[in-house]
């Protein structure tokens, strides 16, 4: 079995003109992996993505792809695939026109390009001859992923695949980028979406401001984070409340906005404590309905590395400020 990673990326950096969109990113995607990357706008996906797919080079660093280094001439490197900023379509063309446009790119005819099997795997065979300009946006995704799916890659690039999905077709998705990992297709994931990241992707890693702020397993990322806010449902909300607060290492909290329900204890604690506080629950014979996060352990890390916690956007600056020396932030109009 190889176990060459399928994607190694070293002190990659990128500049347009005095803006700095990478600083010196590291990234190592192995075999076989789904893995997420997250980051606020502006932090340099969109660039790394183009990277990734030949879109543009780097100014410095290296970078090896399913075993071979990428030149410093933008082309897509052979076994990769998909897309960025979403899918270009024909809107005139039906869907299966579209794919064997594409196939006849590659030197392919739509037949023995399976054209029909990519547009069955994502569940878009029934509307195969209908055009692309009146799909919804969750159809086009599809559709964008059928084409990516055309040349069978073996790193498939994707940018918020899940965008405009309804939760049916969320979980199709879900399901067919799963099977391809687990043939082998290792696949990076980018997605605002820290629950599609948390469903599929084993490691992530997180940008802000051009730089890799965490990278890693995402239990290794839930470890690292601060206490976080639990919601608990029991019989005994009064109870419970008063076991919480006996309970050390527990605070109650009622800071959540928008949560507030007299049956639902809110309470802010580590791993340990709060393991502490469901053995007293369950020890003093109230049950246990519901215990969840208020907030994913990814959300929240996501929040506090880059910069964010509390989900406040940082008011003291524009949302997009003007680029100048030493700024480090991704063009204006790469990020949606």
């Amino acid at each position: 079995m190889d176990t060459q990673p399928a994607l190694q990326a070293r002190e990659i950096t990128k500049c347009f003109g005095d803006v700095v969109a990478l600083d010196g990113v590291d990234l190592e995607v192995t075999r076989g992996q789904i893995h997420g990357l997250a980051g606020p706008n502006g932090a340099g996906k969109t660039t790394l993505l183009g990277i990734l797919l030949g879109l543009a080079v780097p100014d410095s660093g290296r970078l090896d792809i399913l075993g071979t280094p990428v030149g410093r001439t933008p082309a897509a490197p052979d076994g990769v695939s998909g897309f960025v900023d979403g899918p270009g379509l024909y809107p005139a063309l039906t869907a299966r026109q579209n794919l064997a446009a594409l196939a006849a790119l590659h030197g392919q005819d739509a037949r023995t390009a399976g054209v029909d099997d990519v547009l069955a795997q994502v569940g878009l065979s029934e509307v195969a001859d209908e055009r692309a300009r009146g799909f919804s946006l969750g159809m086009r995704q599809r559709l964008g992923l059928a084409a990516a799916l055309l040349t069978k890659p073996r790193l498939l690039v994707l940018d918020e695949p899940s965008n405009g999905l309804d939760p049916a077709a969320k979980r199709h998705v879900h399901g067919v980028l799963t099977e391809l990992a687990a043939d082998g297709t290792s696949v990076v994931l980018s997605s605002h979406r820290m629950d599609d990241l948390e469903a599929l992707c084993s490691e992530v890693t997180i940008l802000a401001a051009g730089r890799v702020v965490f990278s890693g397993p995402l239990g290794k990322l839930a470890a690292e984070n601060d206490a976080l806010d639990y919601r608990l449902l029991t019989s005994d909300p009064q109870a419970a409340g008063r076991l919480a607060t006996e309970t050390t290492g527990v605070t109650v909290t009622d800071t959540v906005p928008g949560r507030h329900d007299p049956g639902v204890l809110v309470v802010r604690a580590l791993g340990p404590a709060l393991d502490e506080l469901v053995r007293r629950l369950v020890h003093g014979g109230i049950a246990l309905r519901e215990l969840a996060p208020v907030v994913s352990p990814l959300e929240a890390a996501f929040l506090s590395l880059t910069g964010q916690s509390g989900g406040q956007p940082d008011r003291s600056a524009p949302e997009r400020p003007s680029p100048r020396p030493g700024r480090r932030t991704e063009p204006q109009g790469t990020e949606r």
